[in-house]
């Protein structure tokens, strides 16, 4: 499940492990700057539950990332993966994300610097190719420099990043998916774990890529409608268990709702994951206006879920 800012927070997790049992979960980036003079228990805790997840972090200087990997390894992390495909400009600006594609040594004293302080898997996310940087040497020549540093498992973005002339969204979106080029990095670095990310929606889709390379990583279409992740353990991880129905995703929930209300979290952080949970379902719109109009109001609590739960079941 790819790291996404604003969606992929703690509550999303939990409510995305309620579906699968054994996809990996990332964080939101994190930069090393919140990690280090932040507050490290609100920044980083989560639930055993939630358990794979995966931290990933925004950063460009070795010593920093060290740090912040030594922060959070208490906290029992997976895996620490250092992002070099984000393409915001707030994101450029700081030297991190998809312009350390141009800065491969850079990237190897990063993770060296990482992986100094942890025995956790550091792994890299990128982008095939940033701006004019346009040809598969380039994308080969990083990924060798930062796997002789010690990284085996790159998470590659089938698109490219333009850094100028096209928004974050954009770039999720107007730059063509290369799928070719993340299979041939697979077939000429076949000692590498190689995950495919970018524009993949469709649950049979995600065993077709597997049986190119090692993994597939799916971001918003799993988050705008969570219950394809239904289809994980069985298709990727072969596992026959039954898995939770979207009602009984709901009753779990209300108890997590409940807990979290006691402190200052309020009902809109939660339920607001839950919005594509019945998506193509009869009483989806139902579900999610209900939602989306009382979420928010003073001293919602669980009664909300219930009473939109009941909306749909109504249209059975």
């Amino acid at each position: 499940m790819a790291p996404m800012v604003d969606w992929t927070d703690r509550h999303y997790r939990y409510f995305a492990r309620l579906i699968t049992r054994h996809a990996l979960l990332y964080t939101e980036m994190l930069t090393t700057g919140a990690i280090i003079h932040g507050d490290r228990d609100y920044v980083l805790g989560f639930e055993a539950f939630e358990s794979p997840v995966a931290l990933q972090l925004g950063g460009s200087d070795p010593s920093d990332l060290a740090k912040a990997v030594e922060i959070a390894e208490p906290y029992g992390y997976a895996e620490f993966n250092l992002n070099c495909g984000c393409p915001s400009p707030r994101v450029s600006a700081g030297n991190f994300g998809a312009s350390l594609m141009f800065e491969p040594d850079l990237v190897a004293e990063c993770v060296k610097a990482m992986q100094s302080v942890t025995d956790k898997p550091v792994t890299v996310k990128c982008r095939i190719g940033v701006d004019d940087q346009d040809e598969y040497q380039a994308l080969q020549n990083f990924v060798e420099k930062v796997h002789n540093a010690g990284v085996d498992t790159f998470i590659v973005h089938a698109r490219k990043a333009w850094l100028a002339g096209l928004s974050p969204k954009e770039n999720r979106e107007i730059p063509p998916l290369n799928y070719e080029r993340v299979y041939q990095l697979k077939h000429e670095m076949p000692n590498l774990e190689i995950i495919i990310n970018g524009g993949i929606k469709d649950a049979v889709v995600w065993s077709d890529h597997r049986d190119i390379v090692d993994g597939v990583m799916v971001g918003r279409e799993a988050y705008q409608n969570p219950y394809h992740l239904a289809d994980v353990d069985r298709l990727i991880y072969n596992d026959d268990q039954p898995v939770l129905s979207r009602r009984e995703i709901v009753e779990a929930m209300v108890p997590y709702i409940e807990r979290n209300l006691k402190g200052a979290t309020k009902l809109g952080h939660i339920v607001k994951h839950m919005l594509g949970l019945y998506q193509g379902v009869p009483g989806a719109r139902a579900f999610r206006r209900s939602l989306s109009e009382h979420m928010h109001q003073k001293g919602a609590n669980a009664d909300v879920l219930i009473n939109a739960l009941k909306l749909v079941e109504s249209n059975d």
